[in-house]
């Protein structure tokens, strides 16, 4: 497929300086598992109707990297579970090394297995698979009902096809805060990287997120009792800070959006699977692109884009307490990772 036919604009660039080069663009809010901290568990999902036609997402991707995007990440939901991913994935892929750098994944890894090869024939080199345990019993608990062995075959499959592979843990005090460590040692001996993710306030779920908010400073200082954590020079282009772990050959990613505030730097943008486009993950402000494209074009989507850009928050106002509403009524999968 072309999309041809997107000029040269001015970079994104927001009303406090910040270059916009990364976009996270979600091609579903659907998803084969409902992990007890995005969820509710029995989601009401988007009718079709509502949702881009891959078409419309491999357009808007162009129309971004003209405007100086140099990152796209997929994401859900779970992205491989929308029908044609690798159609969508193969006409964003030729996009790599013309004016866009890298096309990624973000993935709970069920459907690897199936996809992997196809993946990184389409372009991907690079994917983040979602894993919050490596016990069978309490990954069924936190995913209500996932089969680990399914996401572990799924990780073999994507390491044999040549996919470098990055595993993403939400830290969650009483339900897997015992098995940070433990991850992270197998992650090692693997020869991944582990990012730790503190849990945060969106969308209404049936938990109290309070108990299971752990902070990731005090997962830091227990893991420095028995490692040695070397603060690294890596960027990824994301929001987490990393440390090379000496002796065991592992890398290790904090994101810390509760005590770590890491907005000054933000670089990115956020396109839920109906083309609304968010400014900041913890607020409201946005734009709405389906119609847009489908009226008006590219003219009417980089207007609404230089709207979105005026009024992009400084920061997030993440914030979690017994009884406290969530930062936003939108839930995780709606938005995109």
């Amino acid at each position: 497929m072309s999309t041809g036919g997107v000029g040269a604009h001015s970079a994104l660039i927001d009303s406090f300086g910040r270059n916009i080069s990364y976009v996270r663009i979600s091609v579903t809010d659907r998803c084969d598992l409902r992990c007890r901290y995005c969820m509710a568990e029995h989601m009401q999902f988007l009718p079709k109707r509502h949702i881009l036609t891959l078409e419309e997402v491999a357009q808007l991707a162009d129309i971004f990297i003209a405007r100086g995007v140099r990152r796209i990440r997929l994401t859900g939901g779970e992205p491989l579970v929308r029908r044609g991913i690798l159609d969508l994935v193969g006409w964003i892929g030729k996009r790599v090394g013309d004016g866009l750098d890298e096309l990624t994944l973000t993935t709970n890894g069920t459907q690897l297995v199936r996809f992997a090869e196809g993946l990184h024939a389409a372009g991907v080199r690079r994917i983040n698979v979602s894993l919050d345990s490596r016990r069978p019993e309490r990954f069924a608990h936190i995913t209500r009902g996932g089969d680990v062995g399914q996401v572990l075959r799924g990780i073999a499959a994507a390491r044999a096809a040549g996919l470098q592979v990055k595993i993403n843990m939400v830290a969650l005090a009483g339900l897997n805060e015992d098995e940070i460590e433990e991850m992270l040692l197998w992650c090692a001996g693997e020869g991944l990287d582990l990012t730790l993710i503190e849990t945060m306030p969106l969308g209404e779920v049936e938990e109290d997120r309070t108990s299971h908010y752990l902070p990731l400073d005090r997962v830091r200082r227990r893991l420095e009792e028995r490692l040695t954590l070397v603060p690294s020079v890596r960027r990824t282009g994301g929001p987490a800070r990393y440390y090379d772990v000496e002796g065991i050959g592992a890398r290790l990613g904090l994101i810390t959006p509760l005590t770590h505030n890491f907005c000054d730097g933000c670089n990115r943008i956020r396109v839920a699977a109906t083309g609304t486009v968010y400014g900041c993950l913890g607020h409201d402000q946005k734009v709405e692109l389906r119609h847009a494209l489908r009226e008006g074009g590219e003219a009417a989507v980089a207007e609404l884009l230089d709207r979105l850009l005026a009024g992009k928050p400084r920061r997030h106002d993440f914030h979690i307490a017994p009884a406290a509403a969530p930062a936003v009524p939108r839930h995780m999968s709606v938005t995109g990772g």
